[in-house]
């Protein structure tokens, strides 16, 4: 699933209607050249994240069940990593299973983990031999064995790898995460909670995404306009993308669109544009 393919040349780039910066270099590296340090190159996040969501929504607009949106929606799963890490992105998290998901149907959860372990199982060579590091973070305690096995084997299989870290959101939810990172802060002081250890910094740190690069842009599909629960603290000062695509439908032609939307911002953090310009003559 995850194979560099030859789809990214120049002629199906300009197929998509897009002949960006951002789709330039990544044809860059895939002709086994390396990336020059442009302006484009720099302008590429470090850390995407993506609210997978409109897969029940495209399965009960043609009919079918809503497990066959998942399933659809595996695909593009498999080209979207695959692209973003052609292209150089670092680290991509995917929101694959809410901790309120596990409210939804019986039938669509199970059919959901059954999803879940063919992907652990149908691409863990694919990801080892392009040299992924696969993550989890969540409340995974939660998931069946049939998930957990093979989800742990691979991570810890994959743990040394460095070309991008791809990591599942699974059982998760951004506030519960916020919670837990603030208990482990004050209840590992004895009797006496240390409350000065509660900093922005601190808690950064004991998140479960502490490893990754901030996170720069945050994509979610299908028309929705929030973020559900979904890394709340490390989405502070992301740039946020929403597009109408369903997700079923979202391939790279639809990322390199995000990805040229977010070269074209300015990330001031709170600064003046002028403050976050560079000094003079130097780029």
């Amino acid at each position: 699933m995850l194979v560099p393919s030859a789809g990214y040349r120049h002629a199906e780039i300009k197929a998509y209607g897009k002949m960006s910066s951002v789709a330039t270099a990544s044809s860059a590296v895939i002709c086994g050249r390396a990336m020059s340090p442009t302006s484009a190159d720099k302008k590429l996040p470090r850390h995407v994240a993506i609210i997978m969501d409109g897969n029940g929504r495209w399965a009960q607009e043609r009919e079918k069940p809503r497990v066959a949106g998942h399933k659809e929606g595996a695909k593009s799963v498999r080209d979207v990593v695959r692209a973003a890490r052609q292209i150089g992105i670092r680290a991509v998290t995917l929101y694959a299973f809410s901790a309120q998901n596990w409210d939804r149907p019986a039938e669509e959860v199970s059919a959901l983990m059954e999803l879940l372990r063919d992907y652990l199982l149908e691409e863990r060579t694919e990801i080892l031999e392009n040299q992924i590091r696969l993550r989890a973070i969540g409340h995974l305690e939660r998931l069946p064995e049939s998930v957990r096995l093979p989800l742990f084997e691979l991570m810890e299989e994959s743990r040394g790898n460095e070309e991008m870290t791809l990591t599942l959101a699974l059982s998760y939810g951004g506030r519960e995460s916020i919670v837990s990172a603030v208990k482990s802060l004050v209840t590992d002081c004895g009797d006496k909670p240390a409350w000065n250890r509660v900093t922005a910094k601190n808690i950064s740190d004991s998140l479960p995404t502490s490893e990754l690069p901030p996170l720069d842009l945050m994509i979610r599909t299908s028309g929705e306009r929030r973020l559900s629960n979904f890394l709340l603290w490390e989405a502070a000062y992301a740039e946020l993308y929403f597009t109408d695509v369903m997700w079923p439908d979202f391939r790279r032609q639809h990322l390199f669109e995000a990805l040229d939307s977010y070269a074209g911002r300015q990330r001031r953090y709170g600064l003046t544009k002028e403050q976050t310009q560079p000094p003079s003559g130097e780029n």
